[in-house]
């Protein structure tokens, strides 16, 4: 009897995306421990991989179901790492409060009709054109990969005191996800700049120290 194959694909086209998505819940568990530093790093990694597992699927030749495929599991994969990390870990970090509570359900509401949208249109496009897109519909989920460990630098360089800061983040994020606007996708200049900006971010945040188990 001939063995058959588990569901799913596991060529490496996907190996970055499913990778990120394990850094991302490892990230949630360190959030519940209340290692923050942990968590704020494990998000980076999660967003690194994100940012390159695009170029990669797009060295092999996909059949149509690899793509879509590809297409879903991407989101899928972002809906945890940087819809549901971040909420988490904001939800933790700031005492667990309820209006901590509310904007983190709401942001990742915002974040999962996002992905969700994209989805749709997406392959609506592709039905239409072989090129690549060229611009995003609403601000890119993985902003917060971004935008969370800065925050978290600047709120433990500075000693600010307070977490009303994460909670603003939420909000304007979760409404740029949702806004009605292009926002041009970066060229290779613009990916530079991003991979210089994430470099900082992680050296300055491994500076501050390591704390995982």
């Amino acid at each position: 009897m001939k063995m058959k194959k588990p569901l799913g694909y596991y060529n490496y086209t996907v190996i970055l995306t499913y990778l990120g998505m394990l850094f991302a819940f490892a990230g949630i568990l360190t959030s519940f421990s209340g290692k923050f530093l942990d968590s704020v790093i494990l998000l980076m990694a999660a967003g690194i991989c994100d940012m390159f597992d695009g170029s990669v699927a797009s060295t092999k030749v996909r059949t149509d179901s690899e793509k879509r495929f590809g297409i879903q599991i991407d989101s899928l994969s972002d809906l945890i790492s940087f819809g549901v990390m971040p909420a988490i870990f904001v939800f933790m970090i700031t005492g667990q409060t309820v209006l901590a509570a509310f904007v983190s359900a709401l942001y990742t509401l915002a974040a999962l009709i996002r992905l969700a949208y994209f989805n749709v249109s997406e392959e609506d496009r592709q039905k239409t054109t072989t090129e690549k897109r060229k611009y995003y519909n609403g601000v890119p989920v993985t902003t917060i990969a971004v935008l969370l460990p800065l925050a978290y630098l600047v709120q433990n360089k500075f000693g600010i005191s307070g977490t009303a800061g994460y909670i603003v983040m939420l909000v304007v994020c979760g409404i740029g996800f949702l806004a009605p606007v292009e926002i041009k996708k970066p060229n290779i200049v613009g990916k530079i700049c991003l991979i210089i900006v994430g470099l900082t971010e992680l050296l300055s945040v491994l500076f501050m120290g390591w704390d995982l188990v």
